[in-house]
């Protein structure tokens, strides 16, 4: 699916738009823009401005080649509106590659969640009215779903109510949306907002990246005590309960040292 000329016209873009990896395979590239469908007008409209003045702050941070943190800027149509027929715009970033480093992804969502802990103090009201599956996904993580012998019932059987840490706004699709930029610092793009402990939103970074990126699964067996295994247990159930066809052996090899 490409942009219409709405879509390209409100953003001010030209119409040849070039198709960008990573994602979803859905994003193009039109002009100095990025545009990406699938945008939740509501939640874009609270969230981007928040985000645009905080990659403000962090580009014109004292020290910028230190700071080890950017955000891709949103970006909105000629309107005022940040999405136009779903589509949502933000800043090319040229000269970058995609991270898939596990520390470096750990360390940019800690990073990027403490910004966000200082941006956002109170939980916005447009997250409690979302549907979509991924936020239906993480209710029922956390809040809902019975025993059972398949593994969302497994996993959802291991929870308990040891406290994760404090709610804030987080980042609950790290892996896969950090690029570094040539002068090594990381780019956070596509924030996908959850309002959760932060410990859980990095065992959904680590469970991404073992899963699809590379990292090792031993990464786990960090995650499977205390907290953490409370944290990756919700993590597992957000991702198997909002992906459409999760590989399930596979995601039972990863989450062995979990399951024990």
């Amino acid at each position: 699916m490409l942009p219409s000329e709405r879509v390209l016209d409100l953003f001010a873009v030209p119409g040849d738009v070039q198709p960008l990896p990573g994602g979803q395979g859905a994003s193009v590239r039109a002009g100095d823009l990025v545009l990406s469908p699938g945008r939740d007008a509501a939640v874009c409209a609270w969230l981007n401005p928040v985000l645009a003045r905080l990659a403000v702050r962090l580009d014109e941070r004292p020290g910028r080649s230190q700071r080890g943190l950017r955000i891709a800027m949103p970006v909105p149509a000629r309107d005022g509106e940040w999405v136009v027929d779903g589509w949502g715009a933000s800043r090319w970033e040229p000269g970058t590659t995609s991270c898939s480093e596990l520390d470096v992804l750990v360390a940019s969502g800690r990073l990027l969640h403490a910004e966000l802990a200082d941006a956002v103090p109170s939980r916005p009201e447009s997250l409690s009215r979302r549907e979509d599956r991924w936020a239906q996904a993480e209710r029922a993580a956390f809040d809902g779903l019975p025993s059972g012998a398949d593994l969302v019932g497994r996993l959802a059987d291991l929870r308990d109510d040891t406290p994760l840490g404090p709610d804030q706004l987080v980042h609950a699709d790290l892996a896969g949306n950090v690029l570094l930029d040539a002068a090594g610092a990381p780019v956070i793009l596509d924030v996908s907002p959850a309002w959760r402990p932060p410990r859980w939103a990095e065992a959904v970074c680590i469970l991404d990246a073992a899963m699809w990126l590379g990292a090792p699964a031993a990464r786990l067996r960090d995650w499977a005590g205390g907290a953490a295994r409370q944290a990756m247990v919700r993590a597992a159930l957000f991702r198997l309960l909002s992906d459409t066809d999760p590989p399930l052996d596979r995601y039972e090899d990863v989450l062995a040292p979990v399951l024990c």
